[in-house]
C-alpha cells in the first residue's frame, strides 16, 4: 500500500478551503479548467504531507501559489514550504494576488511556458508557441487561445 499524501487533518483543512475560494483562486481556476482539454488537470487546495497548496498538477509535478500580503510577513515559512514541496519533486510558481487580478494572460503565459517544460516526452503539443501572435489573437494555438485572447473566456474575468 503506497504511503499517505497527508494527515486526516490536513485533507480536511483543504477539503474546507475548496468551499469558500477567494476571489483571486476562482479567477485563475477558471483559467487552469480550460487546460483539461488539453490533458492538463489541477487540483484546488491540494495537499502534500503537511502543506496544503493552492493548485497542484500531480501529474505534471506543477503547483501554483496565488499569494496576498500576508505572505511578506511569512518569508521564512514560504522558504522551507516550498523547499519541501522541491523536495517531493514539484516545481512551484508563485503570484501575487494583484497579478492574477490584473494581468491574468501573463500569469498563464507562465504557467504554459512551465507546462511545456514538464510535459512528457513524446506528447508535445506546444502550448505557448508564438505568445505574441496568440497574445493579440492571431495564433494557432487553442489552449494559449482560450486563456489569452481570442477564446477569451479567461481573459473576462
Amino acid at each position: 500500500m503506497p504511503p499517505k499524501r497527508s494527515t486526516p487533518k490536513t485533507l480536511h483543512r483543504a477539503w474546507e478551503l475548496r468551499k469558500e475560494p477567494t476571489t483571486v483562486e476562482t479567477k485563475l481556476w477558471a483559467c487552469l479548467r480550460l487546460l483539461q482539454e488539453d490533458g492538463v488537470h489541477f487540483r484546488r487546495q491540494h495537499s502534500i504531507g503537511p502543506y496544503i497548496t493552492d493548485f497542484c498538477a500531480p501529474r505534471r509535478k506543477l503547483i501554483i501559489e496565488v499569494d496576498g500580503s500576508q505572505h511578506l510577513e511569512q518569508e521564512e515559512y514560504d522558504v522551507e514550504r516550498t523547499s519541501y514541496l522541491e523536495s517531493k519533486g514539484y516545481c512551484v510558481l508563485r503570484f501575487w494576488n494583484g497579478d492574477v487580478l490584473k494581468d491574468i494572460s501573463s500569469v498563464m503565459c507562465v504557467i504554459l511556458e512551465e507546462l511545456e517544460k514538464s510535459e512528457p516526452q513524446g506528447s508535445k503539443t506546444d502550448l505557448c508557441e508564438n505568445v505574441e501572435d496568440n497574445a493579440a489573437g492571431e495564433g494557432n494555438d487553442p489552449a494559449r487561445d482560450r486563456v489569452n485572447g481570442s477564446g477569451d473566456r479567461c481573459a473576462s474575468l
